[in-house]
């Protein structure tokens, strides 16, 4: 297929020119499936419900109509309101999302404000302050502001909940809830999530209305899974030896443990690997570090609780490590979709011990599919 006949795939969803020049730098050509689907709905003007993988291009499937609705239909914010919200569980995703805002939508001459914790607040206000188009928020600093007034929802149109179970797993659901209650009911609505529980489904049910649905079974791209029987003590010698591998030049592992995590750093820097963890105690600002620096190939691993599983964006991933096997499929399911990001190729290594192995047969028949054994 030529760029003309991909770039036209774009074309077709009529799209402002200036998302188009986004795209093009961006060198997005060909809408993934999630992209595809979800566009023409939420262009529409109905409510969607998405149901894909990490990896699958969904900050995109919402981000281009939003902002498109936006630009064509221009209104001003008034003090501390937002025409837009997108609710998201980690400060990572949120932070994420407000930068690919920002690329996407240069040019258009948006405000846009990202409310997470682990910040200080004054700048968040004072962003409010003036009415924002779209705000990205984690939900606890978002309920904060919201009781102290210095957030109002009534000149609201569109609303995202991304990662919803997520949500569920971290705690934050009942905070959630909280600001649904107070959201004007004329608006649009869509709402992601990688699994479908009970749960989830009556969350959505009480969120959207008439929503048009949209399932991607499986990302686009080949992750190799493979898993190794070991003993704990061996893991750090099995680890080192994986990560000199001249094939590997960037690699996620994943620990139980915040103290494991930079136990595993550790070792490793006397192995001469550098590497860098990223975990729930850090400060904001270490975990921005983190991320930079390894998303500039300044470390070559990092090392990370369930905290970098979810919705993180870092390109050309070679490897995912599970040096701990994790308690559920869905969580393996996230963890390994690090890598084999927009249709790449990816590899995943999973350590076993032998008491997991009951762990292992689960996320086994999840996938309905044997990991290779190395």
């Amino acid at each position: 297929m030529s760029d003309k006949e991909l770039e036209i795939a774009f074309e077709n969803f009529d799209l402002s020119p200036i998302l188009m020049g986004a795209l093009e730098k961006c060198g997005h050509k060909k809408p993934t499936t999630i992209q595809e689907k979800s566009i023409p709905i939420l262009k529409e003007g109905k409510d969607l419900l998405g149901l894909a993988q990490t990896g699958t291009g969904k900050t995109a499937a919402y981000s281009l109509p939003l902002l498109d609705k936006l630009f064509k239909n221009k209104k001003k914010a008034r003090p501390a309101r937002m025409r837009a919200l997108i609710l998201t569980p980690t400060r990572e995703l949120a932070t994420q999302i407000f930068e690919k805002l920002k690329i996407y939508g240069k040019g258009m001459a948006f405000s846009n404000a990202c409310i997470i914790g682990g910040e200080g607040k004054k700048l968040q206000i004072w962003a409010m302050g003036k009415g924002v188009d779209i705000l990205v928020a984690t939900p606890g600093r978002l309920l904060d502001l919201i009781k102290e007034g210095h957030v109002l929802f009534n000149q609201l149109e569109f609303f995202v909940l991304d990662e919803a179970d997520k949500m569920f797993e971290l705690g934050f659901i009942h905070d959630v809830k909280k600001i649904i209650e107070q959201l004007p009911d004329e608006r649009q609505s869509a709402f992601f999530s990688a699994t479908m529980s009970p749960e989830i489904m009556d969350l959505s049910n009480s969120l959207l209305k008439n929503a048009s649905r949209v399932e991607v079974d499986h990302k686009e791209g080949n992750i190799v899974q493979k898993v190794q029987f070991v003993e704990e003590g061996l893991k750090p010698v099995l680890l080192k030896k994986c990560l000199r591998k001249r094939s590997i030049k960037r690699a996620i592992v994943f620990t139980k443990t915040k103290n494991k995590a930079d136990r595993v750093v550790q070792n490793l820097e006397k192995a001469y690997i550098k590497g860098i963890s990223l975990h729930s105690d850090k400060t904001q600002e270490d975990r921005k570090r983190a991320l930079s620096l390894f998303k500039k190939g300044e470390v070559k691993v990092l090392v990370a609780t369930d905290l970098a599983s979810r919705g993180i964006d870092i390109p050309l991933v070679d490897l995912v490590v599970n040096y701990d096997l994790p308690q559920n499929p869905e969580c393996y399911v996230h963890r390994i979709g690090r890598t084999g990001r927009a249709g790449k190729d990816g590899m995943s290594i999973s350590y076993c011990l032998k008491e997991e192995k009951q762990g292992l047969k689960r996320i086994e028949n999840y996938l309905n599919a044997s990991l290779e054994v190395e």
